[in-house]
């Protein structure tokens, strides 16, 4: 089974006793099969900004189904994540970004995204504010 390590063909050094547990976690993650990447896998990794080229098809393939899936934080936590990554990491993918931006529209025209009352601060409004930056870009 085929993991970021290989496509990459890049493999990291076991990180040492003194690594923080996201570094030890990514570390990980670069050796699993992507084929067992959880919602949470995907979050972490694309957060993070590693291997984008070959999870981005993966977490779009898990937001057009479910927009708001979950990792451990919060719904929406993995969509918050992928509409942070540049405009580049699309690049090869102009097609799934269209899906995406298509499913999203829907998505934030509808409550609670919609409710002209939520404040700044918001966790809704904030993501309702990213899927309109990613719905204009």
């Amino acid at each position: 089974m085929t993991t970021i390590e290989q496509l990459e063909r890049n493999v990291w050094p076991d990180p040492g006793p003194d690594a923080t547990s996201l570094v030890r976690r990514c570390t990980t993650l670069r050796r699993k099969p992507l084929a067992e990447f959880t919602v949470e896998d995907l979050r972490i990794m694309l957060g993070q900004q590693i291997g984008v080229p070959a999870l981005l098809p993966l977490a779009v393939q898990v937001l057009l189904r479910d927009p708001l899936a979950e990792g451990h934080y919060y719904p929406g936590d993995l969509l918050t994540n992928v509409l942070r990554l540049p405009d580049s990491a699309w690049s090869s993918l102009r097609a799934e970004r269209k899906r995406l931006q298509s499913v999203l529209a829907e998505l934030v025209a509808g409550p609670p995204f919609s409710d002209p009352d939520l404040k700044p601060r918001d966790p809704d409004r904030r993501l309702g504010d990213a899927i309109v930056r990613f719905l204009d870009r």
